[in-house]
């Protein structure tokens, strides 16, 4: 009998462990707050439980695992297992991706936004060059395109971007200096205070950022339809946590990117459609820069930098004219499609 208790009580303990080794927390890394910029990680967080019924779960840090421009080294040791990033903050670490921050691509909507992503994201030299930092892409953070907030008298002429200090990066920033704008690449964290102490006269953000990091609250004048480009921000899981996973928990994790992204657009909008009211709130101007201005910005910026571009990542072996055909062509089915 007692052999028989003995054997039962193996079993139990057994099963216990069992079960406790079947669960996974994965750590995240994010920074700022929770914002519209990261509601598809927290979705994401929310399916993952869901689905494994408590078995696989996120632990979303905003800043306590690692500084933003550090988050793919962090991916790259398997210091955390997810991390979103910004392509702008260490453009030689992640190229690819980055022929989604060129200026005037024409994108429209978020829909398309994430389009263009997947399309990048899904292309062998993309994977291929993450791979080198045991990172896969597993989804964008779809974001509108950019917009100035400023202080003083509005700038809304090609002569006022000349001298104009601008918190852009990546391509933006690359847009504004080929009108004369100097462009400083501090962290959307470091905006604030950036704009503050008179470092920088505008900053480009989508619209979540300019709230978020309380640029907004600083701002007399917000320019509605400038519309140069955006930056593209991936989330990553580290490689060997990816193919560690179950199948089940991988098939969770997999399964539950498109449901992520859906509640991210839908919550964006409701963002969007309120954005009018918010700048009445706060007294913020709302600019609209003339037609004839924004066709020299693109003529001044698209094209040099574009070609620019595709030669430098065709000198480094990457297929920069085939990435940005593909862009384009997926930009062009998706509007076809709407």
């Amino acid at each position: 009998m007692k052999n028989v208790f003995a054997k039962a009580t193996v079993i139990a303990l057994s099963a216990g462990l069992a079960t406790e080794a079947m669960a996974e927390e994965w750590n995240v890394s994010v920074w700022g707050k929770r914002r519209a910029f990261t509601e598809h990680i927290e979705k994401l967080g929310e399916l993952l439980d869901q689905k494994t019924n408590g078995e696989f779960t996120l632990n979303i840090s905003y800043g306590g695992l690692s500084k933003n421009k550090e988050n793919l080294d962090g991916i790259s040791i398997g210091a955390f297992e997810m991390a979103q990033f910004c392509a702008g903050y260490h453009r030689d670490k992640n190229r690819v991706v980055t022929v989604l921050e060129l200026p005037f691509l024409g994108v429209e909507t978020l829909e398309q936004e994430v389009a263009i992503s997947n399309a990048v994201y899904a292309h062998p030299a993309a994977s291929e060059e993450m791979a080198q930092w045991n990172a896969k892409l597993l989804m964008t953070s779809p974001m509108p395109q950019y917009n100035l907030v400023g202080t003083g008298e509005p700038r809304d002429t090609l002569a006022d971007f000349d001298g104009m200090r601008v918190r852009a990066t990546g391509g933006l920033g690359q847009a504004f200096k080929s009108v004369g704008g100097v462009p400083t690449s501090v962290t959307a964290t470091e905006a604030y205070q950036a704009m503050e102490s008179g470092v920088v006269d505008t900053v480009a953000f989508a619209q979540h950022a300019h709230l978020s990091f309380g640029t907004i609250n600083q701002a007399d004048w917000w320019t509605a339809n400038l519309n140069p480009g955006t930056v593209n921000c991936p989330v990553v899981v580290n490689i060997d946590a990816y193919e560690a996973l179950s199948d089940e928990h991988r098939a969770a994790l997999d399964s539950s990117v498109p449901e992520a992204l859906e509640h991210y657009l839908e919550n964006y909008g409701k963002l969007l459609d309120r954005w009018d009211a918010v700048l009445a709130e706060k007294g913020v101007k709302k600019v609209e820069i003339a037609e004839d201005v924004i066709a020299e910005f693109r003529a001044k910026a698209a094209d040099p930098i574009r070609d620019k571009w595709i030669a430098d990542m065709e000198a480094q072996g990457l297929p920069g004219q085939e990435l940005y055909d593909l862009v384009q062509a997926t930009l062009a089915s998706a509007k076809a499609s709407n």
